[in-house]
């Protein structure tokens, strides 16, 4: 269950906290060949599951970077929802980014969401969500990120 933020006010208290945990979501092959299909992105480490099994230092396919950068809409949404009234909610983009470990096909994510700021913009605010994708029993996470999304009222 997600948790609900109701105002600006509540999540500013959250700022440097966790305020939210995604549900598991199965990275399936079909999936990754769904996101290679759609990115033209058809290297064999992703989409030829012999050959990976075979010649990759991973053992099995993987998922994209941006296959899970794609996901983390889904699971911030997951993670806190926030129910203040905005006109429009914008990705800005990434203060950081980075791809700590691979997904393994077949395996399950989930994410923890920190709002790390909330700063003003003309119209709106900016919030910086801090968010580390987890990979079920691996030590290291998939993506850890900085993302900025911005409200609009």
């Amino acid at each position: 269950m997600a948790r609900t933020i109701d105002s600006m006010d509540e999540l500013k208290t959250w700022i440097g906290k966790e305020a939210g945990v995604s549900d598991w979501l199965t990275i399936t092959q079909e999936r990754i060949n769904q996101f290679a299909a759609l990115s033209e992105d058809l290297q064999w480490i992703h989409v030829d599951v012999e050959r990976a099994r075979q010649e990759s230092p991973f053992g099995a396919p993987i998922a994209h970077g941006f296959l899970t950068v794609a996901l983390l809409t889904r699971l911030v949404r997951d993670a806190v929802e926030i129910r203040v009234p905005s006109k429009l909610l914008v990705n800005y983009g990434f203060n950081r980014l980075r791809f700590a470990a691979p997904v393994p096909a077949g395996t399950r994510i989930r994410a923890h969401v920190t709002p790390n700021s909330i700063s003003d913009v003309s119209g709106g605010a900016e919030v910086a969500w801090g968010v580390v994708v987890e990979i079920e029993n691996h030590a290291k996470p998939a993506l850890a990120a900085e993302w900025l999304l911005r409200m609009y009222f």
